[in-house]
């Protein structure tokens, strides 16, 4: 994998992007070029045109990332990935034609995005149809080596065993487990060298998947793999490169406060996401107000009470603020306290069903983060009453709350609506991964893909 900006994103993924766009730039061009044929105009020099033809293929590779191309699903799947692909590039000419109309003169496209359209899905289903084998192949799999031969090691074959996964396990070396739960693991004392059976293997990662280390550290073998340069790395690291969530069935506390992160050191960070949100806001609550007068009337309309719904939630270092959306429920849902939405709730009303799938509900949230309570992106906040019970069953729970809440977070692009405790134990490792980790990228990562959440709002309730 290569990290950018704290972030991992596999070897095939940045491949199979910086390929896409290569070829966006060349439909783009070649566009151009048949447009000017057409009217017998002189297309002129490649070298004027350089920075809207990347400006161009910026916009809908974007839309690219934002719709999910370049997920799991659309990398195992060719259908899959090209359903994607036209809503991309439609969202994308939608995007461009409006960036025409806005700075007139400024742009050369207008007359060339239907052929831009074409080309584009032409090239970028032709490019899989050749790719998509050969990213998924062995090629782009690190060779990986696992110390352990117990619980922790039949975890990794399973996550290795998986279509998306980046990586290969080509052998599992038991260090005296008291119980092997992998049966093919090779005894430690059967090899003599293992520096240079990790050599013979090809291995460029062994990972450390003991199930308990205290006093049985290999600390030679692990030395002398590290002397190979090899790379070494623990369970817990490993497991949260490849998921993008903090385990918390092996996670310590040790690890949370030595390893990589929860930097102090981000107030230029913090400085520029919050003037983002200042005036992403201020846009967006110009742009939706009359969307959101529009739907408080129809929720009006549609049942009695008030069209706007105010509650309590759990803010940054755990103060409380008042959290503004748009009702979707009846007035009297909360009538025997809080609880968690389920699926066909039949405490939603029409109109709440239709705002809660399509986001629509979330939009007065702009006000909160305009205000500072919240930030665009960041956990999501609870309400006191789920917050006291999940910090009694769920350690670690408190952390989240050492980030600004947000609209929305990386737990939910990557997590569907969880309505149990169980639920707020796997969302806790992807907010845990995103304090942990928090760059403005990260943001902008998990914005793109918010998109792909309201198009496709599978987890929605």
């Amino acid at each position: 994998m290569i990290r950018l900006f704290k972030h991992y994103i596999p070897h095939a993924v940045m491949l199979l992007g910086m390929l896409d766009f290569g070829l966006l730039v060349l439909a783009s061009e070649t566009a151009w070029q048949l447009r000017a044929g057409q009217i017998g105009m002189d297309p002129g020099p490649i070298d004027e045109r350089w920075l809207p033809l990347l400006g161009s293929a910026g916009v809908v590779w974007l839309a690219m990332i934002a719709v999910g191309v370049y997920g799991p699903n659309s990398l195992r799947s060719l259908r899959f990935a090209s359903a994607r692909l036209l809503v991309a590039i439609s969202l994308g000419i939608i995007a461009l034609a409006a960036i025409d109309w806005l700075l007139p003169g400024e742009t050369f496209w207008r007359s060339t995005l239907l052929y831009a359209m074409g080309l584009s899905i032409l090239v970028l289903v032709v490019d899989r149809l050749l790719l998509n084998s050969f990213l998924g192949s062995s090629a782009f799999r690190r060779r990986v080596m696992v110390l352990g031969a117990g619980g922790r090691a039949q975890r990794l074959r399973e996550l290795g065993d998986r279509p998306e996964s980046g990586f290969a396990i080509v052998s599992y070396i038991s260090m005296g487990e008291p119980e092997r739960v992998v049966e093919e693991a090779i005894a430690r004392d059967a090899i003599h060298d293992l520096g240079r059976f990790v050599e013979n293997l090809g291995v460029s990662e062994v990972v450390l998947a003991l199930e308990e280390r205290r006093n049985s550290l290999p600390l030679t073998d692990l030395l002398r793999i590290k002397t190979k340069g090899v790379h070494v790395n623990d369970f817990s690291s490993f497991i949260e490169r490849e998921t993008g969530r903090v385990d918390l069935d092996t996670v310590n506390p040790s690890w949370l406060i030595f390893s990589d992160g929860f930097s102090s050191g981000r107030m230029l960070s913090s400085a520029v996401k919050r003037v983002f949100d200042v005036v992403a806001s201020l846009i967006l609550l110009f742009l939706t107000v009359p969307v959101i007068l529009l739907f408080a009337l129809l929720v009006k309309l549609d049942s009695k009470g008030p069209a706007f719904f105010k509650q309590k939630r759990v803010g940054l270092f755990g103060e409380p603020f008042y959290l503004i959306k748009l009702r979707s429920m009846r007035v009297d849902a909360e009538k025997d306290g809080a609880k968690w939405a389920s699926k066909n709730d039949n405490r939603i009303t029409r109109v709440g069903r239709f705002i809660r799938k399509v986001r629509i509900d979330e939009l007065p949230q702009s006000w909160s983060v305009l205000k500072g309570e919240m930030s665009f992106v960041g956990p999501r906040p609870e309400v006191p009453t789920f917050v006291d019970d999940l910090q009694e069953e769920i350690r670690f729970y408190g952390e989240r709350h050492m980030v600004k809440p947000g609209i929305t977070g990386w737990a939910q692009i990557n997590y569907p609506y969880g309505a149990s405790t169980e639920d707020s134990r796997k969302k806790l490792e992807y907010d845990l991964y995103y304090a942990k980790n928090y760059t403005p990228f990260l943001d902008f990562v998990i914005l793109l893909q918010t998109v792909r959440v309201v198009l496709w709002p599978e987890g929605a309730r």
